[in-house]
């Protein structure tokens, strides 16, 4: 993938100049503290996760400078409470947000606001109730749950380092693919070529719409279609023709259900 290193810096170098300059004519409010701006997220790319709790553990809550917006972290539990339940509608993706995940999410429920992730939300509470976790979604987690705990088992016995990241996110997407559409992925055990693929797609997918976030030109790189931008459109098709493809199986399984029920009645 490539780096907008360059380009990051100088908008990070502009912008604390321009902070600097401003401060003393603007009044003074509370605001959380600077932990840096984005040159500092992508000098910590490598080790991004671990960089940003160290700076959790450090502030708590805290900004992090881009020449568009400030962007606030935060892991104390009333912030997190007032964002997600007290003051929710106050706290939308926005259009910026939408268009950066768009490729990827669309307009599911983690990419949109109001009306359409009130509906989004419906749909997906049938999923999730109490009596669908009970008889069914809860023996799903626990399956991969412990196909989880042997993989790491048999490591530890054969003294091997594992990546638990990318296994966390292999049976969390097993899961979700298995209660929402009978079919497994296979990507944490690797027995499903073409959900291994898919899970590939998605993981590369999800690393490249979080950078879009500190890269001012991925709009010409995807008009363009040069450089990672290219290969997220490469990614999305794998993604979406396997999405599609299990669809029409679940729509053609449940028609061939339908007609048998339907002449087992006559």
């Amino acid at each position: 993938m490539d780096s907008p290193l360059l380009v990051a810096a100088l908008s990070s170098l502009l912008l604390l100049l321009a902070l600097y300059l401003l401060g003393g004519k603007r009044r003074r409010r509370s605001y959380p503290p600077v932990a840096g701006a984005m040159l500092q997220q992508l000098l910590h790319w490598g080790r991004l996760p671990e960089y940003m709790t160290e700076l959790s553990r450090r502030y708590g809550t805290f900004r992090m400078l881009t020449l568009t917006c400030n962007w606030v972290y935060t892991v104390d539990p009333a912030n997190v409470e007032h964002i997600l339940r007290t003051n929710f509608a106050n706290y939308g993706k926005g259009p910026m947000t939408h268009g950066v995940l768009e490729d990827l999410l669309g307009d599911g429920i983690f990419n949109v606001d109001g009306a359409k992730w009130r509906h989004q939300r419906k749909v997906a509470s049938f999923e999730f109730t109490t009596r669908a976790l009970r008889e069914y979604s809860s023996g799903v987690f626990r399956d991969m749950a412990a196909e989880l705990a042997g993989i790491v088992a048999a490591a530890a016995a054969a003294g091997e380092r594992v990546d638990m990241e990318n296994l966390f996110m292999r049976s969390t997407l097993d899961s979700i693919f298995t209660v929402g559409f009978g079919v497994n992925l296979g990507s944490l055990s690797g027995s499903n070529q073409e959900g291994a693929a898919f899970a590939r797609a998605f993981d590369d997918a999800s690393e490249q719409s979080l950078y879009r976030f500190l890269d001012p030109l991925w709009k010409a790189k995807r008009l363009l279609n040069v450089s990672s931008e290219a290969a997220m459109r490469r990614w999305v098709r794998t993604i979406d023709d396997f999405v599609y493809a299990v669809i029409d199986k679940k729509i053609e399984q449940m028609g061939r259900d339908e007609h048998e029920f339907v002449r087992e009645l006559s």
